[in-house]
C-alpha cells in the first residue's frame, strides 16, 4: 500500500500541473485519456465535453457502478502552479481539488489488480468537466445523460473529503447581476449615475438581506467588476451572485429576495439586469439507502468515525433525478480554493482502501435489499 500511496500522489501532482480550469480541461482530459489507455482500460473515450470514459470489465450481469471525479480547477489557466513537498503534506493549488481525486481513479485499478479483486460488474472511470464555478455541472450533466437509469450507483470522488459522507445535495442558484448607465467623462458629467456606484450601492442592499440559520442560508458576492477607466462614469458594472440553502422552499425565497432589490433598483438613467449562471439541483439519498451503511462501514474499518454532511457536488444531478449517488475522499487537508491548498499525504492509505472496500462490496449490499 506504501507504493500505491506514493504512485497516487505523484500522479496527483502531474495531474495538478496541467492547467484545468472550467471550459478549458481539454489538455488534462487528453492526459487522464493516455493513462486509461496505458492501463488497457476498455472502451476508453472522450465526448465532446471532453469528459473521459473507461471501462473495467467485471460480472456482464448486473448493472455499472460510475465512479468519477472532476477534471476542473477553479485557478485561471495563468496560475503558478508550483508544488511544495513536506514530511507530512504536499502543497500547490488543485492538488487536493481535485488532482487527487482524478489520480484516484488510477489508484482504484492499480489496488484492483493488485489484490486480484474481481468485481461483481463492470466499473466505469470517468474524469469529467465543469464541476467548478461557472461550469454548471455540465460534466456531470452529460454523464448522467449517458447512462441513465442503467447503473447501480454513482460514487463521486474528492480529494480532500476523507471521513465525510456525503449524501445530501445542497441547492445552489447563481446570478450575473449587470447595472447600465449611459456613463460620462468623470469632471465634466460629474453628477451622472456611475453604474459601479450602483452596483456597489446593490452589494450593500444585498448583504443587508437577513438570511436565516437554520436551514443554513448563504449568499455570497464572489466576483465584481466594471468600468473602463478611473476617469471616466462607468456606463457598465456586474457582480457574479451565488446563492446557497440547506431547503429549497429556503433558496427560492431568498432568491425572490434579490430579484425584488434588482428590480427597485431600476429607475431612469440606470437599468439592471438579472441572469441565471447556474443552477445546482438538490436530492438526497433515503436514510436507510445501503449505500450509507457501506459507506459507514468502510470507514468505521479504517477507524475513522463517519460525519455526514450536504454539499454542492457533481453528486447533485443524480441526487436531484432519485438516483442512488454518494461522494467519498481520498484525503484531509485545506487550503481549498487558495494557492495555499494542501494534502497530508499519511491518510491516502486509509482513503484508497475505504475506496478499494466500497467498490468491491457495492454490488453484494444491493443485492441484500
Amino acid at each position: 500500500m506504501h507504493d500505491l500511496v506514493s504512485r497516487v500522489l505523484d500522479l496527483a501532482v502531474s495531474i495538478q500541473q496541467i492547467p484545468a480550469p472550467p471550459f478549458e480541461e481539454y489538455q488534462r482530459g487528453r492526459f487522464v485519456s493516455q493513462l486509461f489507455e496505458r492501463e488497457g482500460l476498455n472502451d476508453v473515450s472522450m465526448d465532446s465535453l471532453y469528459n473521459v470514459y473507461a471501462r473495467l470489465p467485471g460480472g456482464e450481469r448486473r448493472k455499472p457502478l460510475v465512479v468519477s471525479a472532476h477534471l476542473d480547477t477553479i485557478f485561471p489557466s495563468d496560475v503558478i502552479l508550483d508544488v511544495t513537498r513536506k514530511a507530512d503534506r504536499i502543497l500547490g493549488p488543485g492538488i487536493g481539488d481535485n488532482a487527487l481525486g482524478v489520480a484516484a481513479l488510477l489508484g482504484l485499478v492499480w489496488s484492483l489488480r493488485e489484490n486480484a479483486i474481481n468485481l461483481a460488474g463492470d466499473l466505469w472511470l470517468v474524469a469529467n468537466v465543469g464541476e467548478e464555478g461557472l461550469g454548471n455541472l455540465r460534466g456531470m450533466r452529460a454523464v448522467v445523460q449517458r447512462f441513465s437509469q442503467d447503473v447501480l450507483a454513482y460514487l463521486v470522488i474528492e480529494g480532500m473529503a476523507l471521513g465525510y459522507i456525503q449524501s445530501r445535495a445542497l441547492g445552489v442558484q447563481r446570478l450575473r447581476i449587470s447595472a447600465y448607465t449611459a456613463g460620462g467623462h468623470s469632471w465634466s458629467d460629474h453628477g451622472q449615475p456611475s453604474a459601479v456606484h450602483e452596483i456597489s450601492r446593490l452589494v450593500t442592499q444585498l448583504l443587508a438581506l437577513g438570511l436565516p440559520e437554520a436551514p443554513r442560508t448563504t449568499l455570497n458576492v464572489g466576483r465584481i467588476g466594471g468600468g473602463k477607466s478611473v476617469n471616466a462614469i462607468a456606463a457598465e458594472a456586474w457582480i457574479e451572485l451565488d446563492l446557497r440553502s440547506e431547503s429549497p422552499p429556503a433558496l427560492e425565497s431568498l432568491l425572490k429576495k434579490v430579484e425584488h432589490l434588482v428590480e427597485k433598483a431600476n429607475r431612469p438613467g440606470i437599468r439592471f439586469e438579472a441572469k441565471v449562471v447556474g443552477q445546482r439541483p438538490a436530492g438526497e439519498l433515503p436514510a436507510d439507502h445501503p449505500l450509507l451503511a457501506l459507506a459507514e462501514n468502510c470507514l468505521v474499518k479504517q477507524g475513522i468515525e463517519p460525519r455526514h454532511t450536504i454539499g454542492s457536488t457533481d453528486a447533485n444531478i443524480p441526487l436531484s433525478l432519485g438516483l442512488p449517488a454518494i461522494v467519498l475522499g481520498v484525503s484531509t487537508g485545506g487550503g481549498a480554493h487558495t494557492t495555499g491548498e494542501y494534502v497530508h499525504i499519511e491518510p491516502v492509505r486509509t482513503g484508497m482502501e475505504q475506496l478499494l472496500q466500497f467498490v468491491s462490496n457495492v454490488w453484494t449490499v444491493f443485492e441484500a435489499e
